[in-house]
């Protein structure tokens, strides 16, 4: 096996090894959380004509493949790349939009090649770059015109035994869009319109993510112009100008990257101002303690040239100095050791919360069906609970909630939200007094069962919310619902979520 050959492989057990590290103790459920922190083969493509590499899929999207073709062009190199087996760029998160290309340099400079046009799960892209020595990923991204790549790393490149070049490796350590920056609960998923175009969605998410960094205090000017453009492309998307909404999306993406980077430089600037300043007050005050114990120490001499007694003295001062000291350091351990023990007794305390939290989902759910949400426990009551169009509970829906408040007369703490849904037949206003008489009814009879009244709010929000088409009796079946939301401190937060 060759020294290219080894490379490859090395490089693609690298991703491999990373995606195992960071899934241990997480919820396995979760998405692997890929970081661009390794090695990645490069090649010297300099006057080696045409040749080709591979590019192998990470354990983010272990299934897809592509190659391209590398070949120079006057003083350039066009790349000629395909793809397949890709899936929707929503898989790893509400906030991704699109693949881009990427070639990294050795030094981990990234170049954005563009976006990738997938349709079937495959994309073909024919690029040029100026690099003669690159090396070539595919990431997830929110929309095309990014500055840096995400940490969504699904595919790279895998040199071949009969690729021409000089093989190297990259050590890229970029993390632009982590994944705390844009979480789904800043950055709810889009409902996905496919007369809407990508182009469209894409300025929606740049524009959002730009307000998202501060844009709006720290770049108003260009987060100004994203707003315009992307007004004007809705406006064209409204008349059904196809072509001019492309075009004004694409300027919209452009601005809001341009506010976005702004902003964010103006941010860490002013975080390399605010550490500067700090370090300036640090010097200077270790600057004056300096010279005070300069001038203790020549009062001290001057008092012990006079006469022995000024020479006790000092020293009696230089005595107590240290039993200062060596009290203050005594009771700087006792305040680290009382914090260290003050944080295990938060992280024992959130622990029982969150056992907790998974027995009552579980005991909840032998129930009544109920799944966790950031909210707290939700507690679902189909419609077949109740008589067709009225808010009285049948005889296994008192049974079931009668379980259920057995459950929870165990925690006086817990607060429970009665809301109540129905789909979109009959008129507004019959559907929101349905939907408000059904969760009353429900609160009603907790009460009964022996709950805090003060405990438990109900509320109506009438075919607000669906939770399934109501073009179809099925969906509308599911949309006409009562849903319990349990929360409290004592449960904590949603099982599986990082904690402060």
């Amino acid at each position: 096996m060759n020294l290219r050959r080894i490379l490859a492989i090395c490089a693609i057990g690298l991703f491999a090894l990373q995606a195992h590290g960071q899934q241990s103790g997480n919820n396995p459920n979760s998405l692997i959380n890929i970081h661009v922190s390794q090695n990645l083969p490069t090649v010297n493509y300099h006057a080696t004509g045409s040749t080709k590499v591979n590019f192998v899929g990470t354990p983010l999207l272990p299934r897809a493949d592509g190659d391209a073709k590398i070949a120079a062009q006057g003083t350039s190199l066009r790349i000629q790349a395909n793809f397949k087996g890709l899936v929707s760029p929503q898989t790893f998160g509400p906030e991704y939009l699109v693949y881009v290309l990427w070639a990294i340099t050795p030094e981990g400079r990234a170049t954005n090649l563009g976006q990738l046009d997938v349709k079937d799960g495959k994309s073909q892209m024919d690029v040029t770059t100026k690099l003669q020595t690159f090396g070539l990923m595919v990431t997830a991204e929110p929309y095309f015109a990014v500055s840096f790549p995400s940490e969504k790393v699904v595919l790279a490149n895998s040199v071949r035994h009969n690729t021409k070049g000089t093989v190297a490796e990259v050590n890229a350590n970029m993390a632009l869009l982590q994944r705390g920056n844009y979480s789904a609960a800043h950055l709810p998923p889009f409902s996905m319109d496919p007369k809407v175009p990508l182009d469209l969605y894409q300025a929606r998410n740049a524009v959002r993510i730009a307000k998202y960094e501060q844009a709006a205090q720290y770049a108003p000017a260009a987060l100004a112009k994203a707003e315009a453009d992307l007004r004007q492309a809705e406006d064209y998307q409204h008349r059904k100008q196809k072509k001019a909404v492309h075009t004004l999306a694409r300027q919209a993406v452009e601005s809001a990257e341009d506010a976005r980077a702004i902003a964010v430089k103006h941010l860490q600037e002013q975080t390399i101002a605010q550490q500067q300043q700090a370090q300036q007050q640090q010097a200077q005050q270790a600057q004056l303690q300096a010279q005070q114990a300069q001038q203790q120490a020549a009062q001290a001499q001057e008092e012990a040239k006079l006469n022995a007694e000024k020479r006790a003295l000092a020293q009696q001062k230089q005595a107590l100095a240290e039993q200062q000291a060596s009290a203050a350091q005594a009771a700087k351990q006792q305040a680290e050791a009382q914090a260290q023990s003050a944080q295990q007794a938060a992280a024992k305390a959130e622990a029982e919360k969150q056992q907790l939290r998974a027995r009552l989902l579980q005991q909840f759910n032998q129930v009544l069906p109920t799944i966790d949400t950031p909210r707290g426990l939700q507690v679902n009551l189909g419609d077949v609970l109740f008589d067709t169009g009225k808010a009285d509970l049948r005889t296994t829906a008192r049974e079931s909630l009668a379980k259920l408040s057995g459950i929870v007369l165990n925690y006086p703490t817990l607060q429970l939200a009665v809301e109540g849904y129905t789909d979109s037949t009959g008129s507004p206003e019959f559907n929101q007094t349905l939907s408000d008489k059904r969760a009353e009814a429900v609160r009603n009879y907790l009460v009964s069962q022996g709950l805090n009244p003060n405990s438990i709010t109900a509320k109506g929000f009438g075919e607000a919310s669906p939770v399934a088409d109501n073009s179809t009796a099925a969906g509308r079946q599911q949309n006409r619902r009562v849903e319990i939301i349990v929360s409290g401190n004592v449960i904590g937060t949603k099982i599986g979520s990082p904690q402060p």
